[in-house]
């Protein structure tokens, strides 16, 4: 009796199924991701125009979900938990954008292992006040828990095999992709998305927040640029009959002053601001401009990042020339790098490194033996008593630890101070809240923007006092000292600054900030200088008479033609020369050469040995007072 085929179409069918139910979460997961990414290149009409771009931002997360879904066997749930966690990016980089003004960059994510190190008191700041963002959170875990507890799987347990194969390869590529490997390169790069390399914001914006990330990663994620070794030696040929008349200057006679760097957190002059033009929340800044060097001061970030403006004062080394190294503390695998601070100690100097709070945040405790400090004088070893303002150490902690580890007798001393008390976020109290709200905003200003502002110029006025007051006392030591202070970068005031304008008529990532370089017991005539951090050094250097710095006294001399091209990341390129721009081509090899150690010996030696010049002590100038 001949047997009958056996009727398949019963098994099909709920394979089918399962297979359509796949599908369509992942074209839900495609069309949702667009929608919460909200870029003109990803949303929903795109799929059909132009499919590559919401595809490419959704992959990332769609492996994920297959991954999970070879593993839990339950398509909602993967779907769903994947979509969580994409979200929490998405959260993220909503907060980055409210409060600094730039999307997430790969390097961001260095900051979750900050978060064990002091950085969860300081960056919690940041977090949304309101509860509906928690709330849409946890009912999302809810929904994922309860997928877990209840949804039927939609694969065959006995299918392992060939889905734990599945999951694997899945899983495999997931990880590729957060590596970095260059293959992928092939779907994320300028030929087939939207790449804007001098800005995030555009790339985003076209191609999707994830997709971005990818791209940024691939492109500035791996190695670096090479320098172009020929390059640096003609910049350094056409420039070394200038830097033998640098280097033979004779060096200084008599005692070298006492100096103290003060890097004022978020320290800027709101007169930039449209509606503060004649403002003057900083009158000891202005006064002691009138006795020194000063003037705009280009940095390479904004509203956060201090480290990046940090690195470049300590090293002398412009951020612009290392594309990979957006967070350099972190990124930092050198056990010892050149920098103003080993020149300074070559000189005699003992060094110190001073702030108020936790050692660990930014990896300084590291960071700062790299660089060569002797010691770092951080929030554990100030007073007990130590006053905070607001969230933060106050300014005038940190001016009475500077005095008090300033010694009256010994090798001369370099301390280098970083402020913390007008760090964000700006709806913290401060000690004085109607001093606080007392302070007059621009018209168009209201609500929580004008709270903020408020709040920042109160904790401003306070980081001016201190300078003032510090000055004043340096000049009643019988030590000589000169003073350097900057500003790290503007606030986040985003919002304000899109109501306001600035005066120039700029993009706020394009505002420079200020500095100030003064003699408390010997004022000079006032010059108007502007530059960039990364020449600081040099600055500092010349003015003290220390002339035999070959790399320093080349930032002197080229400086002045590239110090505004300095910006922080996602600024408008301003406009280059074709002499500047191949001046700026060579200085990034020359820097990236000093970064490798490479350029000692290319750079010029002097050819006599520096001998020393009295200084006219026959007529002391009288010293800068303090404005109260």
């Amino acid at each position: 009796m001949p047997l009958n085929p056996p009727d398949t179409r019963g098994q099909w069918r709920p394979r089918a199924a399962r297979i359509a139910l796949v599908l369509a979460l992942a074209l839900v997961f495609v069309l949702l991701t667009g929608l919460v990414d909200g870029g003109v290149g990803v949303t929903t009409g795109q799929l059909l125009k132009q499919p590559r771009f919401p595809l490419a931002n959704a992959l990332p997360g769609l492996l994920l979900a297959g991954v999970l879904l070879a593993w839990s066997r339950r398509a909602w749930l993967s779907f769903g938990l994947a979509f969580t966690l994409q979200g929490l990016v998405y959260g993220v980089n909503a907060l980055k954008v409210a409060n600094l003004g730039t999307p997430l960059l790969p390097d961001d994510f260095r900051m979750v292992g900050q978060l064990r190190k002091g950085g969860m008191h300081l960056l919690s700041g940041y977090l949304p006040q309101s509860p509906w963002p928690y709330l849409a959170l946890l009912a999302a875990l809810t929904l994922v828990v309860l997928a877990w507890r209840f949804e039927p799987p939609v694969l065959p347990r006995r299918s392992g095999g060939k889905r734990l194969a599945a999951g694997g390869l899945l899983a495999a590529a997931f990880i590729s992709m957060l590596v970095g490997l260059s293959a992928w390169g092939k779907i994320y790069n300028a030929r087939v998305l939207w790449l804007e390399p001098w800005s995030a914001r555009v790339t985003t914006n076209h191609s999707g927040l994830i997709s971005s990330l990818m791209l940024f990663h691939l492109q500035y994620g791996g190695g670096h640029r090479k320098p172009d070794r020929a390059a640096a030696e003609r910049l350094i040929a056409q420039s070394t009959p200038a830097l033998q008349q640098v280097l033979q200057q004779p060096a200084p006679s008599g005692e070298l002053p006492d100096i103290v760097v003060v890097q004022s957190e978020s320290f800027f002059d709101p007169a930039i601001m449209r509606g503060y033009e004649h403002s003057d929340f900083a009158p000891n800044l202005r006064r002691l401009a009138k006795h020194g060097i000063s003037g705009q001061l280009h940095v390479p970030t904004f509203g956060g990042g201090t480290i990046r403006t940090e690195f470049e004062f300590l090293t002398g080394l412009s951020l612009r020339y290392f594309d990979n190294l957006q967070f350099p503390y972190l990124q930092m695998s050198h056990k010892s790098l050149p920098s103003l601070v080993r020149t300074l100690e070559s000189h005699g100097y003992t060094t110190l490194a001073l702030h108020g709070n936790d050692p660990a945040f930014w990896n300084r405790t590291t960071a700062f033996k790299a660089i060569g400090f002797n010691q770092f004088v951080s929030k554990s070893s100030f007073p007990a008593n130590a006053p905070n303002d607001g969230k933060y150490m106050a300014d005038s902690a940190m001016t009475d630890e500077i005095m008090a580890q300033l010694k009256d007798s010994g090798p001369p001393q370099f301390i280098f101070a970083i402020s913390i008390e007008a760090h964000g976020p700006y709806d913290i109290d401060p000690a004085d809240v109607a001093k606080r709200d007392a302070i007059e905003v621009p018209d168009g200003i209201s609500g929580r923007d004008k709270l903020e502002l408020q709040t920042y110029l109160y904790h401003l006025k306070h980081a001016d006092t201190e300078l003032g007051r510090l000055v004043q006392l340096l000049a009643q030591r019988q030590r000589p000292s000169v003073v350097l202070f900057y500003g790290d970068h503007l606030p986040a005031l985003s919002n304000s600054y899109h109501i306001t304008g600035f005066v120039d008529g700029g993009d706020m990532l394009s505002q420079a900030g200020v500095w100030l370089l003064v003699d408390p017991k010997q004022p000079t005539k006032p010059a108007q200088v502007d530059t960039a951090s990364w020449l600081l050094p040099g600055k500092l250097l010349a003015h003290l008479g220390i002339h035999d710095a070959p790399y320093f006294a080349l930032t002197e001399l080229v400086g002045p033609q590239v110090a505004a091209l300095t910006a922080a990341p996602g600024a408008p390129p301003r406009p280059e020369s074709d002499e500047q721009r191949q001046l700026d081509q060579a200085m990034a090899s020359v820097d990236q050469l000093r970064m490798s150690g490479k350029l000692e010996k290319l750079m010029p030696r002097a050819v006599a040995p520096n001998t020393t010049i009295a200084h006219d002590d026959t007529a002391p100038a009288q010293p800068v007072g303090m404005v109260h």
